[in-house]
């Protein structure tokens, strides 16, 4: 299974029920109530990156437990559940800088990001602007005001399989995306769909250079 990029901000664009998950979810990780939030994440696994529906700060629990100077090995477990480290707030902070601004020098070394892959900072933005380029071009005409928060690429870099699914409420489909190479010869693969319209693919190649189409109407 793909691991999921959630850019779902809004709560208009969930269930009650599983708007209100999120909110409990946000709600213990700020006051630091460890074990509920643990308890959770075991029976909403994907949630671990989410932020609060329609909260302005996109705290997600890792960057709550380095605001709250949680202990390390709440930190360590949060990591181990898959949160990642490079995950930006709205304030463009990780973690790991959440941490050393509120002074909780413990958690540096836990927090600070541990890539299986390099790309040069500036070289991934580039790629990153053009591939959300790319996505407003698909999505925003159909779903103008869909306050999606489109995928950092950062993430990628710390798995193993540098590969997400970004799905688009609204669309019943989204972005397949995966880095193809590292490096200064970074390339990022892009294939888009709508489910219920036949031969609506896109497969797009990515690049610091910009960004080409090169395969259309599969699905």
């Amino acid at each position: 299974m793909d691991i999921v990029w959630d850019g779902i901000t809004r709560p208009e664009m969930l269930h009650a029920e599983a708007a209100q998950i999120r909110h409990t979810l946000a709600d213990a990780a700020k006051n630091c109530i460890w074990p509920r939030v643990f308890d959770l994440l075991a029976e909403h696994t994907n949630l671990v990156n989410t932020t609060r529906p329609g909260g302005s700060s996109l705290y997600a629990p890792l960057h709550q437990a380095a605001y709250g100077g949680a202990p390390v090995e709440v930190a360590q477990r949060l990591i181990d559940m898959f949160a990642w480290r490079t995950l930006q707030n709205a304030r463009g902070e990780r973690p790991v800088d959440v941490a050393e601004r509120r002074g909780h020098r413990h958690l540096l070394g836990v927090l600070a990001p541990k890539y299986k892959l390099l790309v040069p900072a500036g070289l991934l933005l580039k790629i990153q602007s053009y591939f959300h380029a790319v996505i407003r071009g698909r999505i925003d005409r159909e779903l103008p005001d869909h306050g999606l928060r489109l995928p950092e690429l950062e993430p990628l870099l710390e798995l193993d399989r540098p590969h997400m699914w970004f799905p688009v409420p609204g669309m019943s489909g989204g972005f397949s995306y995966r880095l193809e190479s590292a490096g200064v010869e970074a390339k990022l693969l892009s294939e888009s769909w709508c489910r219920v319209v036949d031969g609506s693919g896109q497969r797009h190649e990515i690049t610091s250079e910009g960004s080409q189409l090169i395969d259309e109407g599969f699905v």
